[in-house]
């Protein structure tokens, strides 16, 4: 069932949190998706509360993210949404604009928000009404594999200064010093729009206007394949088919967590599950090009946010689960940093002695970079913008299609379904 298909039967807008907790028994159903680790540590957090609040009920139903967001579709559709919802930037401007999340503005009563900073609530309002709440931050990073440089003679680059030429560079020194058995840098450009952000933003442009149209120049597009296909071809990175697969693949597959990539773009808070995994000394640096750049790439991006349907009996106590979860220490101490780096600044620093050095090197890193404004939300009829890049990133490193052609049809068809959910 597509979004759309399954929205169009929401219908309606918000409703009237209500202000008042009931005395009488409340199940809530609470849906989410993540790791078996993170089932665990939200169950833990689910009967913490629960002992809290001993009249409320809150069910689990989680998900690995593949399947997660066509059965919330499905759910939404049957007017049978969990009560509180696990949501994603990609798709709050779809669920919000058709009325199927409440604004947690009318639940204030119950959800607080003093403690995170304007700029992250901001990302998860729309037209000014607050539909989701921040979980974790994160920001885009390049990690790079300190053991591996030094095996292979190489520099650290200096990443207050550094370019992407500069990259690119340090990426042939490893791939020749190596022989081909390690390559400088791992490609990029299929799973998320980060680093297509980031390139536009770089260039002083976005990829959506403020209407939430298609905007970014097609030249810098192209500009931004032509340097993944040199990578490639120039054997800094993997032959396509490699990239492809490790793209498809699992965190333990990628060329950072097998040892045989030294530069790669992750979001700062994988480094502690990509240090696990390739058990060498990873470290984060700052962006290519950010000293350069018109405006700085990089921005806070929520991991993930919280919801609410709008279609929730119980909104007032869906409303207290969230701030439950949001701004308890005692839910923060068992959460950690499974969902991001808290976005809330006072539970940032109260879970700061727990946490592993690679997690205070990915809270470090987000005191340590320039930011802009973050990007606008992904507009309704966009969410399918990773899988229509994805295709585009792979027709271009095989050739079938050139950056300039690339950047046309890209264009083109994310604007088509854009225009398709107005």
């Amino acid at each position: 069932m597509t979004l759309g298909a399954a929205l169009a039967a929401c219908g309606g807008g918000g409703s009237d949190a209500g202000q008042e907790l009931s005395k009488e028994p409340v199940t809530l159903r609470f849906t989410w998706w993540g790791s078996d680790a993170r089932h665990k540590r939200t169950q833990q957090v689910i009967e913490l509360f629960q002992k809290k609040y001993p009249n409320i009920t809150v069910k689990g139903e989680f998900k690995e993210w593949n399947g997660y967001w066509d059965s919330l579709a499905t759910t939404v559709a049957a007017n049978d949404a969990p009560d509180i919802i696990q949501m994603d930037e990609l798709y709050i401007a779809s669920y919000a604009e058709r009325g199927a999340l409440l604004d947690l503005g009318t639940a204030k009563k119950h959800l607080e928000t003093n403690d995170f900073d304007p700029a992250a609530l901001q990302t998860g309002q729309i037209d000014g009404k607050q539909y989701a709440i921040p979980v974790g931050l994160s920001s885009y990073s390049m990690v790079v594999n300190e053991d591996l440089l030094k095996e292979y003679g190489v520099a650290m680059p200096d990443d207050n200064t550094w370019t992407w030429q500069d990259l690119k560079a340090a990426g042939a020194q490893v791939s020749k010093a190596s022989g081909g058995k390690v390559t400088g840098v791992q490609s990029w450009g299929f799973n998320d729009a980060g680093g297509l952000n980031i390139w536009a933003r770089q260039a002083g442009a976005s990829l959506y206007d403020d209407k939430g149209n298609v905007s970014i120049p097609p030249s810098v597009l192209a500009n931004y394949w032509t340097y993944l296909a040199d990578l490639a071809k120039e054997g800094i990175a993997p032959p396509p088919s490699v990239t492809i697969e490790r793209a498809s693949a699992g965190l333990d597959q990628s060329g950072t967590a097998t040892n045989t990539s030294a530069f790669a773009t992750w979001w700062n808070t994988q480094l502690t599950s990509l240090t696990a995994a390739s058990g060498k000394k990873l470290k984060l640096l700052k962006l290519p090009g950010e000293a350069q750049a018109k405006s700085p790439g990089a921005y806070y991006k929520p991991s993930m946010y919280w919801s609410v349907s709008s279609r929730s009996k119980h909104p007032a106590e869906a409303a207290l689960f969230v701030n439950y979860l949001a701004n308890s220490e005692e839910a923060a101490n068992v959460l950690l940093t499974d969902r991001g780096v808290p976005a809330n600044k006072k539970i940032r620093t109260a879970i700061a002695g727990q946490l592993k050095e690679t997690d205070k090197a990915a809270a470090g890193y987000l005191d340590a970079i320039k930011v802009g404004p973050a990007p606008r939300v992904t507009p309704k009829g966009a969410s399918g913008i990773e899988a229509i890049l994805k295709r585009h990133t792979e027709q271009v490193l095989f050739g079938r299609l050139t950056p300039d052609a690339a950047a046309a049809s890209f264009i083109k068809e994310l604007q088509s379904e854009i225009d398709a959910a107005k």
